[in-house]
């Protein structure tokens, strides 16, 4: 199981930042990014899909076939506000499939499981 690099407190807080106000500082943004995707690692520990919201993360989720070298069969890419609407329960995976807001490829790349991942109070 992954461990928590950033506390949950602060992580909590910069999602509910985002909340508030999604032009927040690019610091809090990239906080709020990568303490959802340690999340998303800890409730969906494995290799087989690797999920990435660039400039800030990647991290690699879902039991299954463990990929280890080149570009893994399963991917998921996004951008950091997409992900974040995802995470807090904003969007929905299928409206962002539709809308052409995630990329996903591979047969385990549906994240819709695991979403939200951090509600909206």
């Amino acid at each position: 199981m992954a461990a928590r690099k950033i506390d949950p407190a602060q992580g909590r807080a910069a999602v509910l930042a985002w909340c508030v106000d999604p032009d927040v500082a690019r610091a809090t943004r990239a906080m709020a990014v990568r303490f959802s995707l340690q999340e998303l690692e800890l409730q969906a520990p494995g290799r087989s899909v690797e999920v990435r919201v660039p400039p800030f993360g990647a991290v690699q989720v879902i039991e299954g076939p463990t990929h280890r070298r080149g570009t893994p069969p399963n991917v998921v890419e996004l951008s950091p506000d997409s992900w974040l609407k995802l995470v807090v329960g904003d969007l929905t995976w299928d409206a962002a499939e539709e809308a052409g807001q995630v990329s996903a490829s591979g047969s385990r790349a549906d994240l819709s499981p695991y979403l939200p991942l951090l509600p909206r109070p």
